[in-house]
């Protein structure tokens, strides 16, 4: 059974060293994905094939997410958490193997490998905000879940750079054996010093319990799914491949700009609580974001698509364009985000958080499934270039609009 909430020093304890570890996998997930990207580029791979390698990795997370929120309710936070990153030490260690080894089907095997440890891992630290916060208290819900996942995509960006920096430096194998020395080290840590029974529900769990009878997390979910779908459908494929193409810039380059761009989308999304929620009257709470909110936040995400499509089809320069347009959508998107993050573990109930949140996850990775396929599709289809672009953009503002429609029940909620 878990522990409540009460010990405010064990507390944040435990959720220092969550965050910890969840560091050290998101800075190691982040440098593989640019790893993996720009090795199989370089071997000429099309855009759909690369979409198709990571959409295993994407699969993988949508039945993981349930899996793990049902073997986190039935046996405790720690196992999901530590199985994460046991399965993402295996994955560096068999890339790390000559060069024979790094077969087509090797690597499609360890991305989908790649995607089931991440999503144990962000599962497992997502449920843990939920148990060691009161549930009355939400404004300090908004900012630890803020703060975890806004320092999540931050530390994703530097893994972008760290994968192209350590790809030209150590080369593939190096690279994979550098990240998994970190990994064992999180994973040690996270294996002595966690409780094993954080997050284990009172009462049995049984399969039925893995879909939600919550309207309103399905609804969410359902949101969360045309989102992130929204953001991939141009940002996972369709952008890298443009920028390594069409502007002819080199690993390093390619890998830092994305990396700039989720470090800003991290911090903005870690302080998003000052200007969604707001003081009440000089008082400390936040006034935290609901529905109506989540509406108003999603629906923005389409002023930057139009005027990049706009830009882009009346031949304007296209990198002026992209910093511009996905500096703006950027900032809505990770505001956005931030509440869908906090919205989740408020609906979650406190003793099977972990069901809740995984099954969440669950959608947000059939999302970014849906997304990097069409990334790949769209692009390839459109004639590649700026036309593919464009595609993928307008592509992603059908996805957003989506969305809208799926939050808007949730404006009573």
């Amino acid at each position: 059974m878990q522990t409540p909430p009460g010990d405010p020093q064990r507390d944040l304890r435990h959720y220092v060293l969550v965050t910890a570890a969840y560091w050290v996998f998101t800075l190691s997930d982040g440098a593989l994905r640019m790893l993996i990207l720009l090795e199989l580029h370089g071997r000429g791979l099309s855009p759909l094939a690369l979409a198709s390698l990571f959409m295993f990795y994407e699969a993988a997370g949508v039945v993981t997410n349930l899996a793990g929120g049902w073997i986190g309710a039935r046996s405790g936070l720690r196992t999901t958490l530590v199985a994460g990153l046991g399965i993402q030490f295996l994955v560096l260690g068999v890339l790390s193997g000559p060069d024979p080894w790094l077969t087509l089907p090797l690597l499609l095997s360890a991305q989908a490998a790649s995607g089931v440890a991440k999503d144990l891992t962000k599962m497992s630290a997502k449920s843990y905000v939920r148990l060691v916060v009161p549930a009355q208290d939400s404004g300090k819900l908004m900012r630890w879940v803020s703060f975890l996942t806004g320092s999540k995509n931050t530390l994703k960006g530097v893994g972008f750079f760290l994968g192209g920096w350590l790809l030209v430096v150590l080369g593939f194998q190096g690279a994979c054996m550098a990240l998994a020395v970190g990994i064992v080290a999180a994973l040690i840590m996270a294996a002595i010093w966690l409780p094993a029974a954080s997050g284990k529900a009172s009462q049995k769990t049984s399969l039925r319990h893995l879909i939600s009878s919550d309207p309103r997390i399905n609804w969410l979910s359902a949101a969360r799914v045309f989102m992130f779908g929204s953001r991939d459908a141009w940002f996972v494929v369709a952008l890298p491949v443009f920028l390594a193409t069409e502007l002819a810039w080199s690993h390093t380059a390619v890998g830092a700009f994305l990396a700039l761009w989720v470090i800003g989308y991290g911090f903005i999304q870690a302080s998003a609580p000052r200007w969604v929620g707001g003081a009440i009257l000089g008082k400390r709470e936040l006034r935290v974001p609901g529905g109506r909110a989540l509406v108003h936040w999603t629906g923005l995400l389409l002023l930057p698509l139009a005027g990049l499509c706009v830009a882009l089809a009346w031949d304007a320069s296209p990198l002026a364009s992209l910093i511009i347009g996905l500096s703006v959508f950027g900032a809505i998107f990770a505001t956005g985000s931030a509440i869908h993050s906090f919205l989740i573990v408020h609906y979650a109930e406190g003793d099977r958080v972990s069901l809740r949140v995984g099954f969440y996850y669950a959608a947000n990775a059939l999302g970014r499934l849906v997304g990097t396929l069409l990334s790949g599709l769209v692009y390839q289809a459109a004639g590649m270039g700026v036309p593919g672009l464009i595609g993928c953009i307008a592509t992603s503002m059908a996805l957003v609009a989506l969305s809208v429609l799926a939050t808007l029940p949730l404006r009573r909620a």
